[in-house]
């Protein structure tokens, strides 16, 4: 009894061990990046845990060049309707396909789910000629609609888990009381809904914030480019500046780090409860 006491008695130390261990791999490459930034061009190749001279220049130069702010323009830009319209569209349907039986509802489920599995590399030509057809490419629109068609349909899947956690009787006692379907929504569901709608909000935020492949096909002029294109033009054939892609980096970084300190733990809880369905 005693060895078997002891053994479960290591288990909760050996796992705090490994889960330092793993967060120390996790947190250290950004670590480096962001002290990375501030070191100067002659030091930044020195393996320093911290800058041995520090300067705020690649800042300066980064800030200063117009590419880079119309970069930063064009991603809070496309990531805002994104959000915007990606909530709209993922409220509704999964209100629609989970609140209310039709024919084909099963069908429809399991086929939301599999355009989410989809590999999006294999739409890049059709996409394009749509879009040209359309006349759409080099905009912003053309980004927005690219991410919310990926973003939507694992958003209205982890929605499911949401609605389902409301009971029916709650839609059936305010249709007694008076109000329409568009009301129970608004007044009953969106209010209970808050950790789902803040889960979906992040996760749209972040895939339309990292989003690189189509928005590397779609836009053409500086105007439009995004930051993760911006990022990877700072890269040229013959230099590699490592000061200004250490800041870019950084202040790239820094919206999300930002905004998920705040409402990271609803989009952790969000994952779970959505996941669980009863």
């Amino acid at each position: 009894m005693k060895r078997k006491i002891r053994k479960r008695g290591r288990v909760p130390f050996i796992g705090k061990i490994f889960a330092v261990f793993l967060a120390f791999i996790i947190l250290f490459p950004f670590y480096w990046i962001v002290i990375s930034s501030f070191k100067t061009s002659d030091t930044i190749v020195h393996p320093d845990l911290w800058p041995v001279k520090s300067t705020l220049a690649h800042y300066q130069q980064l800030l200063s060049t117009p590419t880079f702010v119309s970069g930063l323009k064009s991603s809070l830009i496309v990531t805002a309707g994104t959000v915007v319209i990606l909530l709209v569209i993922v409220i509704l349907a999964s209100y629609g396909l989970y609140r209310f039986e039709f024919k084909g509802k099963a069908f429809l489920n399991k086929v939301i789910l599999l355009a989410y599995i989809f590999p999006g590399i294999l739409l890049v030509v059709p996409v394009y000629d749509i879009m040209a057809k359309i006349h759409l490419v080099d905009s912003y629109a053309a980004l927005i609609i690219m991410n919310v068609t990926f973003a939507a349909p694992f958003c209205v899947w982890l929605m499911n888990g949401f609605f389902a956690s409301v009971p029916k009787s709650l839609d059936e006692s305010a249709a007694l009381d008076g109000l329409s379907k568009m009301g129970i929504l608004l007044k009953i569901h969106i209010p209970l809904l808050k950790p789902g709608i803040a889960t979906v909000a992040v996760y749209g935020l972040i895939s339309a914030w990292t989003e690189f492949t189509f928005a590397s096909i779609l836009v053409i002029s500086d105007e439009y480019k995004t930051l993760p294109i911006v990022l990877k033009a700072i890269t040229s054939s013959y230099t590699v500046q490592w000061g200004q892609i250490t800041a870019s980096a950084t202040l790239a970084m820094l919206p999300i780090i930002v905004i998920f300190a705040f409402v990271g733990k609803y989009f952790i809880g969000g994952l779970i409860a959505g996941a669980i369905k009863e």
